[in-house]
């Protein structure tokens, strides 16, 4: 699998709101896979001064992660592959 960052504007953003993001994201890369594609939510850094949020996903596909941010309530995402 492929490891896909997604990077999302949050302003005002607390370090509460973002582990609230990640606990949705793992939660809906989960449905994703039930559904038969193979998504795994890795983990997710907040980046207050920035107003910035970016989660981090090992999937099959582009599509299997914005299906798992549209899930999540992960709005306007930045999809883009990574190298860990």
């Amino acid at each position: 699998m492929a490891s896909y960052l997604v990077e999302t504007f949050v302003p005002g953003a607390q370090a509460h709101d973002a582990r609230a993001a990640g606990r949705r994201a793992r939660s809906a890369a989960r449905e994703v896979s039930r559904g038969g594609v193979s998504v795994r939510y890795v983990r997710t850094t907040l980046v207050p001064g920035d107003e910035t949020c970016f989660h981090v996903f090992e999937a099959g596909s582009h599509d299997a992660v914005a299906e798992a941010c549209r899930l999540a309530g992960i709005e306007s995402p930045r999809i883009v592959p990574a190298v860990e």
